[in-house]
């Protein structure tokens, strides 16, 4: 066994593949056959310097290394740029020699297609490689026989993927105009080295909204480039190209979201992704024996980072929240082997960081630790597990949804995993350990801003389970105002005497005596109520269990249409569309024809209308249920620091209020307003209530974010009923 070490260090005058007389060349090391290794492409350059550094086992040097260039197409089959071949056995052991390799074409070997300079060192290699050699020729033992041992087995192990490249593709700016009609109908091809992805098609725009997530793996630790293109679909011809882009992910660090706004070359416009580099397993730097709230020391400082005295510095920068994924256990099987290769994705609003993947195993360890910048204590920390699947997309096994606030510093914790809508269980418990350090102040300050936009999100969908359970939402929080008015006019009627004679007592003395400070004043005094409430151990959440037994009948329901399927209005119409279109084709019919694809365009058009408009109905519902719930929370203590910052804010209202004249109080409110845009044009106007209502959950969410129950023997129905697949 020994250790081919290679410097792939320049080119000199190569090929000119492209029209503008220059070439994008690339290098692959072949032996027996397989590739082995791939250099980075330099764009543009007959003279390229790589620099490059690869180190790889050789069972055999009988066999020589292949070189070939390449000019890089993308889109297109890349065009050869000549070949080469270093026969390893005339190199001497342990000892770096320079070598030039003259490129030639086999076809034409007359032709000079340049140069490539290398630097090898060849080491015999022993000892713990021929450990893992004799462990490898093992495993693969066949019918007490011993198969020969390839390079490419051997490389197998030596060259896995060193890390995770996530790219969401948001959304395009300004884009170049190809149709007729002054638009586009772009869509994004994405490639970094064999790894390809193709973006869905947005039609007839110049400002795309893809909102869509792709995931690379990473063979280079030193980075590499990821070559984007933009295309405009063109139906029945060739696709027009709108521009070009590179990412260097050598110049980004790791176990960090970053936002991009690329511009196109050879075309106008720009494209917003976020791309996040996790390192695997193997060369992580954040493992659990090396992390920054362990130490004494470092922690020491992130608390003084964040210590009251700093407040109103950065304040932007409101704490950090670290992660430990520790493992799972008893997943779900998705494979058909009865097992599973699941990973871990860790989101905290736009931030989206990934472990590696344990393969064929239902009790994974990943033994991972991220960190993340807090930008708002109300953000939500999302855990999802996947099954990777090499030639789809990956299957879900479940999640968690955990707010900061709700977070106990350093406890080893089990949670049972959730469906995909976090309404009921799935098979599955992941132990996490999560700290979170923050200052209080400057969250209290960011409450009062914009709530930052998630960008990737799904789609609205219609859903006759959704519009009801909307529907019942605002029916109870209408009748909550219906019932109050009632109670008020049933003190009129003199039902209760004693409660008219309190009332009535009441009013005269808050009339006679009323300020307008009173009014903040009096809004302490159901949060002061529920406080009390709670504390004497009653629960003021009642309404929370309406909510949850709404989402488990909507999970019922959903099983039952699972299991006993009926066709909707859209396959309904699609079917007999199919059954016109044959009993047309066999009447030649063209006029006919024709005529039914108009109406049947014309019908499928009424029901996209018709699914907008429920779309708008069911969103509406639920943002007039949502701010209702949000009220009636905040009152009653369902986020204590939120309803303490309720508290403060009547307060200081109250005293303002009860000081100063109201006519200063709405003066200083219309010079603010009107003089906000003057003093920083690119300022967001938004209203401070609303913002603060915003991270107020609803019910719906209450329940989403509350952990289930462990349940450690479950029985054998309601292992069936968690147990899907």
């Amino acid at each position: 066994m020994y250790q081919l070490d290679i410097v792939l260090k320049k080119g000199n005058n190569l090929a000119i593949r492209d029209r503008t007389g220059t070439s994008d060349p690339y290098v692959k090391f072949k032996i027996a056959g397989k590739e082995v290794f791939r250099s980075k492409t330099i764009h543009k350059n007959l003279n390229p310097v790589w620099d490059e550094r690869v180190s790889l086992l050789v069972e055999t040097l009988k066999d020589p290394l292949y070189v070939k260039v390449f000019d890089y197409d993308f889109g297109l089959q890349d065009d050869f740029m000549g070949s080469a071949y270093l026969h390893l056995e005339s190199l001497e052991h342990q000892r770096t020699l320079d070598v030039t390799l003259d490129l030639k074409d086999p076809q034409y070997p007359e032709h000079n297609l340049g140069s490539l300079e290398l630097a090898v060192t060849l080491s015999p290699k022993e000892g713990e490689m021929k450990d893992a050699t004799m462990l490898l020729r093992r495993n693969w033992k066949r019918s007490s026989k011993y198969q020969s041992l390839r390079l490419s087995d051997v490389h197998r192990k030596a060259q896995l993927w060193r890390g995770i490249v996530s790219i969401s593709l948001i959304e395009g700016r300004s884009l170049q105009p190809m149709d007729a009609n002054g638009l586009s109908d772009p869509y994004v091809k994405f490639r970094m080295g064999h790894q390809k992805y193709k973006s869905k098609t947005i039609p007839k725009t110049l400002n795309p909204q893809w909102r869509e997530q792709f995931d690379f793996h990473l063979y280079e630790e030193q980075g590499g480039y990821v070559d984007i293109t933009v295309w405009d679909k063109d139906a029945g011809k060739k696709d027009d190209f709108m521009g070009r882009c590179t990412i260097d992910l050598s110049h980004l660090s790791k176990e960090h979201t970053h936002k991009l706004d690329l511009e196109l070359e050879e075309g106008e416009g720009v494209l917003v992704l976020l791309v996040t580099l996790t390192a695997s397993a193997a060369v992580s730097i954040s493992d659990l024996s090396i992390n920054m709230l362990d130490d004494p020391h470092e922690r020491h400082q992130i608390m003084q980072r964040y210590s009251l005295w700093r407040s109103f510095h950065n304040l932007k920068d409101v704490g950090v929240v670290q992660v430990k994924v520790i493992r799972a256990e008893g997943l779900m099987a998705a494979d058909v082997t009865g097992k599973s290769d699941p990973f871990c994705v860790v989101e905290l609003s736009n931030d989206r960081l990934q472990t590696h993947t344990v393969y064929k195993n239902l009790n994974p360890e990943w033994n991972k630790v991220f960190t993340f910048n807090v930008k708002d204590i109300h953000s939500v920390l999302e855990v999802t597990v996947y099954d990777e699947d090499r030639d789809r997309s990956a299957d879900f096994l479940g999640k968690v949804a955990i707010p900061l606030l709700n977070i106990q510093n350093g406890e080893r914790k089990a949670y049972a995993l959730k469906s995909k809508e976090l309404t009921g269980p799935t098979k599955g418990v992941i132990f996490l350990e999560i700290d979170v350090i923050f200052n209080a102040v400057k969250a209290g300050l960011r409450t009062l801003i914009p709530i930052e936009q998630k960008y990737i999100e799904e789609e609205p969908r219609v859903s006759k389970q959704l519009l009801l359970r909307n529907f019942n939402r605002v029916r109870r929080c209408i009748m909550f105002l219906i019932n109050t008015g009632c109670y008020i006019n049933s003190c009129f009627e003199w039902d209760s005497p004693q409660r008219s004679i309190c009332a009535f007592v009441l009013f005269v003395i808050v009339v006679w005596n009323f300020e307008l400070y009173m009014i903040p004043l009096a809004l302490l005094l159901p949060l002061a109520w529920n406080y009390i409430l709670i504390t004497s151990g009653k629960d003021t959440r009642q309404d929370v269990q309406a909510v949850e037994d709404l989402l488990e009948d909507e999970d019922e329901d959903f099983d039952k249409d699972d299991k006993d399927p009926k066709p909707g209005p859209w396959e309904d119409s699609r079917d007999k569309n199919h059954i016109l279109e044959d009993m047309l084709a066999s009447w030649h019919f063209e006029w006919i024809r024709a005529m039914v694809d108009s109406e049947r365009k014309g019908f499928m058009n009424k029901l996209y209308a018709i699914q907008d408009v429920c779309i708008s109905v069911q969103n509406a519902l639920d943002e007039v249920a949502s701010y209702g719930e949000r009220i009636k929370n905040t009152f009653n203590w369902t986020v204590p620091f939120l309803s303490w910052l309720a508290i403060v804010a009547f307060g200081v209202a109250t005293i303002i209020i009860y000081f100063i004249p109201l006519r200063y109080i709405v003066l200083a409110w219309g010079v603010n307003k009107f003089t906000k845009k003057l003093r920083d044009p690119y300022t967001i106007d938004n209203n401070e209530l609303l913002d603060f209502l915003s991270r107020v959950p609803s019910d719906v969410q209450v329940v989403q974010y509350r952990e289930l129950k462990l349940d450690p023997n479950p029985s054998p129905n309601k292992r069936k009923k968690n147990n899907p697949g």
